[in-house]
Formats: C-alpha cells, sequence, structure tokens
C-alpha cells in the first residue's frame, strides 16, 4: 500500500469517528488522602478492598435504613427466616451404625423349582401348570416378603431388639422369557451363620416353599444354598441398575477341576479388568464355601457373581461369554437371569424433604400396619 492510500484510509477513519458519540466523562480518579482518623483511597482500591474484606464499605452509603414502616432494617429476619433463639433445643439420637454390618454377606439362592414339593412325581404335562401357580403364590407374597426384611432391618430398644441379620438386598428372578417369577436372590449381613438361617426360615416366600413344622412352628431352611460372597471393593464396579439396559444377574459355579488347579487366580485380573472396562457391572465378586470365620481355609471359591445392566438377552449372554474367565475355562454352569430390585432396606419411611406437602400418611399407616412403632420417640430419623 502506498503512502497516499494509506492517509486516505486514516482520514476516512478519523472522519467516521466524529459521528460517534462522545463517551461519558469519569470524575478523576481520587488520590489517597491521609488524614488523622481515616484515609480515603482510589476506586481500584476500594474494589480491592470491597473483594477481600468490604472494610471501604460505609454504613452511610447503604441503600437500607434504620428501620421503620418500611422494613427496611438489616437487623430484621428475612421471610421466612426464623430467630433461632426462639427455636427449642432437642438432643437428637444419632442413627447408630447396625451391630449386623461385620462384614459377613452371605449369598441365599432361592429357585422356586428346586425347592418345592410340589414338582415332585409330578407328569411332565401337569410341571407348567404348576410353575405358574409357584408364579402366582410368590407374586401374592412378595409383598409379606419386603415387609418382613424391611422389619429386619429396623430395630431399637424397643422394637425388633432379636434382629441379628441385615438384608441389604433382594433381588426377584425372572425366566428367561421375562413371564414369570422363578426366585429370588438375597444378600444378609449377619454375625453368623445360625443367625442368617433363621432370619430366613422367617421369609414368608421360603416358609411357603418349604412348609412350616406345625408342632415346632420352625420352617428347615437347610435345603437353601448358602455362600459366603466377597464383593469387589472397587467404585468401577458400582454401575446404576438399570442405566444403559436392563439389570441382570450372571451366576457361574467354578469346575470342579477348576478348584484345585489354579486356574481362577491366573485368570483373576483379566477377568476383573474386562468388568471394569465393560463399564456395565453393578457389583460382582467371588463366591465362597459358607464357613463361620471368613479367614478358614475351607472357605474356598467356588463361583462368582456378577451384576451388570444389558440391552437384551442376547447382549447379557454374549457379555457373559465374552469374559476372560468363560472362555478360559473356569465354570462349569453358568446362567444368566433379569431380576427385579425389591426395596427391602426400610428407608422408605423417612420423611420426604423435597417434598414436604406429598401425601406420605398412607405409608405411615403401613407401617403402622406391619407393627412398626411409627411414633417410637428412640428412632425419630424414621418419624415424623
Amino acid at each position: 500500500m502506498t503512502r497516499l492510500s494509506l492517509s486516505i484510509v486514516v482520514s476516512i477513519i478519523s472522519a467516521s469517528r466524529a459521528f460517534l458519540p462522545a463517551p461519558p466523562q469519569q470524575p478523576p480518579l481520587p488520590s489517597c488522602v491521609k488524614t488523622s482518623t481515616s484515609s480515603t483511597c482510589s476506586s481500584s482500591q476500594l474494589r480491592m478492598s470491597f473483594m477481600s474484606d468490604s472494610s471501604d464499605y460505609k454504613p452511610e452509603k447503604s441503600d437500607y435504613g434504620e428501620g421503620g414502616e418500611d422494613g427496611n432494617n438489616p437487623a430484621a429476619p428475612l421471610r421466612g427466616e426464623v430467630d433461632m433463639a426462639d427455636v427449642p433445643v432437642h438432643d437428637e439420637i444419632p442413627v447408630p451404625m447396625s451391630r449386623n454390618n461385620v462384614g459377613n454377606r452371605f449369598l441365599a439362592l432361592v429357585f422356586d423349582r428346586d425347592q418345592s414339593s410340589k414338582l415332585e412325581g409330578a407328569e411332565e404335562e401337569d410341571v407348567s401348570e404348576f410353575l405358574w401357580e409357584m408364579h402366582h403364590e410368590r407374586v401374592t407374597l412378595t409383598e409379606d416378603h419386603v415387609m418382613w426384611a424391611r422389619k429386619q432391618n429396623l430395630y431399637n430398644e424397643t422394637f425388633n431388639t432379636g434382629s441379628m441379620a441385615d438384608v441389604l438386598w433382594s433381588h426377584q428372578l425372572l425366566s428367561s422369557d421375562l413371564q414369570r417369577t422363578i426366585g429370588h436372590a438375597m444378600c444378609i449381613d449377619s454375625p453368623t451363620i445360625q443367625h442368617c438361617r433363621e432370619a430366613l426360615s422367617r421369609d414368608p416366600v421360603i416358609q411357603n416353599l418349604l412348609g412350616v413344622d406345625p408342632e415346632t412352628g420352625q420352617c428347615d431352611v437347610s435345603s437353601i444354598p448358602l455362600y459366603r460372597w466377597r464383593q469387589i471393593r472397587d467404585h468401577t464396579l458400582r454401575r446404576d441398575d438399570g442405566r444403559d439396559g436392563l439389570p441382570s444377574m450372571a451366576l457361574g459355579f467354578d469346575r470342579q477341576e477348576a478348584m484345585s488347579d489354579g486356574l481362577r487366580e491366573e485368570v483373576f485380573e483379566d477377568h476383573l479388568e474386562y468388568l471394569i472396562r465393560s463399564e456395565r457391572v453393578i457389583s460382582a465378586g467371588p463366591l465362597h464355601v459358607a464357613t463361620e470365620e471368613k479367614t478358614d481355609p475351607k472357605s474356598v471359591a467356588v463361583g462368582t457373581l456378577v451384576f451388570f445392566n444389558a440391552k437384551d438377552r442376547e447382549n447379557a449372554v454374549e457379555f457373559v461369554e465374552n469374559d476372560p474367565a468363560s472362555l478360559a475355562g473356569l465354570y462349569g454352569t453358568m446362567t444368566v437371569h433379569r431380576y427385579n430390585n425389591l426395596d427391602v432396606t426400610g428407608k422408605f419411611v423417612s420423611e420426604n424433604l423435597y417434598f414436604p406437602d406429598q401425601n406420605t400418611y398412607q405409608m405411615k399407616d403401613a407401617m403402622a400396619h406391619w407393627g412398626y412403632p411409627v411414633d417410637d420417640q428412640q428412632t425419630k430419623w424414621l418419624n415424623w
């Protein structure tokens, strides 16, 4: 560009600026003036001071008055604010830790077909009818099963004081065609195996399957398979059930030869990496022989339990078959089940803090109907 053309461009820009409105006049920045009592600093210093501790914000410059009918009283409580001086003080009892939370997690597998006596000696054409009958009985008893588990988990000095087993979760297992319920898998935390079996003997579903001795009123649950479940405590294996798929359970039992040839130890790291990389596992861990002490040498690993999300049954089977442990031939049997997660924790009795106007008295009445002391002052966190 020549010097002449550059001069023309500069002249055009200067001319265009002549038509723009003039910027507002800014007052000159005051310099710091020290007196015997105070000091006044520049606006930049005021901004910095206000950002740090507001020491230069003068009360006389406030938009709020000293009070009056307009309510502009800084000391007055805001709308909805409560003067804490008028609130009575109550000593609350903290939520106690479960005395059964000792790390002894037992898995109970209840398959209706294996436990019911109705199929003994039944003709082939009658089996389907009996299976549907067991399905309807299980559905009918589901509410009783849930309430039994919830009352196992709710106890204090006046209610259910003898509870020595917590039901951590209960999953209702479904048939491959998703038409029937076929059983349930349940995790129980208890100090001893005996306490765990005593809790199982009071499960209404199990009592219906195995029967109750009319003389003793007891239910013999020795036929219920019980294992010690050692969940892998890794945060990457704690996905929400139902996220990116539907909750499924994979249950694999090792081959007899694999229990002594060290195959499980060889494929464990590959198996764990496979579960983590899948980003679909809800929880997982090996199954061990149920012994009184977890350190008992006899409590050897005999299988694997994995809960995961899958889009459909085909996707679930594919995921299980591609597990390095499956490819290495670790398992002698492997089954996959879709399941329904039952809310057995008992936490449903808490008040809805997000929607306090929601009607929750039906819930409270239900607890009262099932025998829980809804006005118990020992467990205020469960009552309202």
